[in-house]
């Protein structure tokens, strides 16, 4: 049995297909016996940081309460939509707020450099495209996602990293929707 956090980061996700990645990686996860929480990042309240003391001060309820979530997770799902090449604001935002000095990285030994506190998990972004996933690869090299993934996940100790990219969803057939729910309720079944 894995635990998993699931990070909805869709500004607005009702009805939109994140929302249903995630119900559907959150069923196949539990169908199994996995132990699931979400976290849906439109319903917290916090401020967009602004200066170094901020990001070392003390973080709001919320983001201390999400600092909770990802600190009993084993493996942590994050499913947003690509905005501008990236992630939307209020992904990054939070990342911001929640990966603070004393959190997910500390002095090292000796105060010598530093130490990943979040060793040991593993996660899967997932990400929602306009545009054809290949050609985010392949063109923009997936920015955004090496972004995530090495500067942020990867820095505090959290990989691998895997990911999984869903391009051209304003034109998507109902039955190629469908293939993608039934394939990210098997990533839930494993956990991965």
């Amino acid at each position: 049995m894995t635990r998993i956090l699931i990070i909805q980061g869709h500004p607005n996700p009702a009805g939109r297909l994140g929302e249903d990645l995630a119900a559907a990686y959150r069923a196949g996860a539990e169908a199994v016996g996995h132990q699931v929480e979400t976290l849906v990042l439109s319903e917290l309240e916090f401020p967009l940081l602004t200066s170094k003391a901020e990001w070392e001060g003390e973080p709001s309820a919320g983001i201390a309460t999400a600092q909770q979530a990802i600190l009993k997770a084993q493996h942590i799902v994050i499913i947003h939509p690509l905005w501008l090449g990236g992630m939307p604001a209020l992904v990054k935002g939070f990342f911001e707020q929640v990966m603070r000095p004393g959190f997910a990285v500390g002095a090292g030994e000796d105060s010598i450099g530093w130490k990943t506190r979040l060793d040991g998990r593993t996660s899967r972004t997932i990400i929602t495209m306009g545009m054809p996933a290949f050609l985010h690869r392949l063109y923009f090299g997936a920015a955004g996602l090496r972004q995530l993934r090495q500067s942020i996940l990867g820095f505090v100790g959290i990989h691998p990293n895997r990911a999984t990219l869903i391009g051209s969803v304003e034109v998507m057939s109902d039955k190629k929707r469908d293939a993608w729910l039934d394939h990210v309720r098997r990533l839930g079944r494993q956990a991965i």
